[in-house]
């Protein structure tokens, strides 16, 4: 991998990038390109969906991840890209909760907008990993940016209201077993049955407890504890089947580290 710098050798590695403002996700690859000439980008994604099945193809030595990403955050991602030994940066905005959080020196952060000489600094700390092979630990980390970027009180969806020919219904959160995308709409099903909402999967996911929801596949987002079992065919092709329900839903190998280790 690489990056310029006096009496630095070069570095060879795979990157990746995820961020989903478009002017900020150019400007950072620009300043990448600038910083470390060396660093072959595999993957430049506009959202955490596909920073994850980008993780799960090229399996990168370092990605420079916004932190709250509509949807799959870049905390989810990260989860995968260390789960395969990769080094994690961060961009974020300025927040007390993430600066407090990276003084543990396990990841890097850089605040928004991005500044090419911080940049620099960052980019030398991770070569100077991969040329050790360090990897710190980070899953401690993530789960305390986790914690703390939880939506809570007005922030949780509690209920779903639906139209129904004339009326509305109204579904609450308990109920729900998963959510499923379907042409414009979005497919929320019980035990006892299923309703179309408008809602988009991204805008719904922001207001879901990511301790009891989890999104399996770039359309699905399934209740934990309405699991019943996972299994994988002769195809390699991976499958969820729950215990109130007799469908099979997917599950992509991009969201597979989920399982890992459970």
């Amino acid at each position: 991998m690489g990056g310029q710098g006096s009496g630095e050798a070069a570095v060879r590695a795979a990157g990746l990038i995820a961020e989903d403002e478009a002017p900020q996700r150019r400007a950072l690859h620009e300043q990448l390109r600038q910083a470390w000439p060396e660093l072959e980008l595999v993957g430049v994604c506009e959202d955490g969906v596909a920073a994850l099945e980008a993780v799960e193809r090229h399996r990168p030595d370092v990605a420079f991840l916004d932190i709250r990403m509509p949807g799959v955050s870049g905390l989810e991602v990260a989860r995968a890209v260390a789960a395969q030994g990769g080094l994690v940066v961060f961009t974020t905005a300025y927040d007390d909760y993430a600066v407090r959080a990276f003084e543990t020196g396990a990841v890097d952060y850089l605040l928004k907008p991005v500044q090419p000489a911080r940049l620099e600094q960052a980019v030398a700390r991770v070569r100077g990993r991969l040329a050790q092979a360090f990897r710190p630990d980070v899953q401690a980390l993530i789960d305390d940016l986790e914690a703390r970027l939880r939506p809570r009180g007005e922030r949780l969806v509690r209920w779903i209201s639906a139209s129904v020919g004339d009326s509305v219904s109204m579904t609450g959160i308990d109920e729900v077993l998963y959510f499923q995308a379907q042409d414009k709409y979005l497919k929320v099903v019980t035990a006892d049955g299923e309703v179309l909402i408008r809602t988009p999967l991204k805008e719904l996911l922001a207001g879901l407890d990511p301790d009891e929801f989890w999104q399996v596949h770039r359309g699905v987002v399934v209740r934990v504890a309405a699991i019943e079992r996972l299994r994988r065919d002769e195809l390699g092709r991976t499958t969820i089947r729950l215990k109130q329900r007799p469908e099979v839903l997917p599950v992509s190998a991009a969201f597979l580290h989920r399982f890992r280790g459970m």
